[in-house]
């Protein structure tokens, strides 16, 4: 049976990363709002699951030195696509 991953189950997963990680900072969301330009309530919508723009997701993820990751990822899956041939 596929399990399906559906953007709820990413958007919280995404919000539990950004609360694990800013906890190991000993961080409050006031703190990591502070850091990043955002509100509190920006930053607690986000570890809730509810919508982010992509500029929010971005912040928390170079914040916590997730960027390079991400991009690696993003770049192996652009180098996948350009090795497909149709013969």
């Amino acid at each position: 049976m596929i399990n399906p991953v559906t953007i709820k189950d990413v958007k919280l997963k995404l919000g539990e990363l950004c609360k694990k990680k800013r906890q190991s900072y000993d961080m409050s969301q006031e703190d990591l709002g502070e850091a990043l330009g955002l509100s509190r309530y920006t930053i607690q919508k986000f570890e809730s699951g509810k919508n982010a723009t992509l500029d929010t997701v971005l912040k928390i993820v170079n914040h916590f030195g997730l960027l390079a990751s991400i991009t690696k990822d993003i770049d192996q899956e652009i180098a996948n696509q350009n090795d497909i041939s149709l013969y």
